[in-house]
């Protein structure tokens, strides 16, 4: 007996010991973008993509993304939705982290879906803005280096829009739209779901930077993701580089949980993006 509970209470710290460090420890995954649409004054442009952060309440995980934001040095940084979660709201870890970044690059923020479910959005929006974010509500910015210029666009999540009577490729399919920009221009798009690739393809975007099925939440080996919302069992779009036509989507798998409460084989990802033109 004494035996059989040894073996137990190994296997216990063995199981605690592998979801602490697939939850806890930062996986960092690079991305070289290679189009000759990108100019020549953006060889080598860095963009650092943070995604479904969810107020995550690991001081480590935190402390670990922080340094390596710092120490890659970025042109740009891009938060693509989900920064809080609605689920259980903490306005302040979400600033802080904000905080000690706002000083390393331009910041570029666009909704996710708990965004779109709390209730004081509005007053979120303000202490970002606060602290240096800008906030792309399906709006364009232009990025220059020297006469150089690439078009970036944020647009909001489909749920912010809380319409019932649209489905969300209709409501993605207007926001991009209403847009007006460039098409000459290198485009980058900031949407928070990647299940809506199709969309993108459609409308020759050069590359898309999105989150929202947290890899899947668990990764099976030789398989992929095994759940995601917005796209069910073994969803096709959980991860890494997707690409069709002209288009090229990179999925982050995201900082923080939110339904459930762990990782498998999914560790939270930080992406790091290099532009180049050959």
């Amino acid at each position: 007996m004494k035996k059989i509970l040894g073996i137990i209470i190994i296997i216990s710290i063995l199981v605690f010991l592998y979801l602490y460090y697939e939850n806890n420890c930062l996986q960092i995954s690079e991305y070289n973008i290679i189009d000759n649409k990108i100019p020549d004054n953006f060889n080598n442009y860095k963009i650092i993509q943070v995604s479904d952060f969810h107020n995550t309440k690991s001081r480590i995980l935190t402390k670990t993304l922080i340094k390596e934001i710092k120490k890659n040095k970025p042109n740009i940084i891009v938060l693509t939705g989900d920064l809080i979660d609605s689920k259980k709201i903490n306005l302040n870890i979400t600033i802080e982290f904000i905080k000690e970044i706002n000083d390393i690059a331009p910041i570029y923020f666009i909704s996710g879906n708990h965004e779109a479910n709390i209730s004081n959005y509005s007053y979120f929006k303000d202490k970002l803005e606060e602290n240096k974010v800008i906030i792309l509500d399906n709006k364009l910015h232009i990025l220059k280096e020297n006469e150089s210029e690439i078009n970036l666009i944020g647009i909001n999540d489909p749920t912010m829009k809380n319409n019932p009577y649209e489905t969300d490729d209709e409501i993605i399919e207007f926001e991009i739209d209403s847009i007006d920009y460039n098409k000459n221009n290198y485009t980058i798009l900031l949407s928070h779901r990647p299940e809506l690739f199709e969309n993108y393809v459609n409308h020759d975007i050069d590359l898309v930077l999105s989150g929202h099925a947290h890899g899947g939440q668990i990764r099976i080996p030789f398989v992929g993701g095994l759940v995601a919302p917005n796209q069910g069992l073994f969803p096709d779009y959980t991860s890494g580089k997707k690409e069709k036509r002209n288009t090229t989507m990179i999925i982050s798998r995201g900082i923080g949980n939110s339904i459930l409460p762990f990782r498998i084989n999914n560790r939270p990802e930080l992406v790091i993006i290099t532009l180049n033109n050959n």
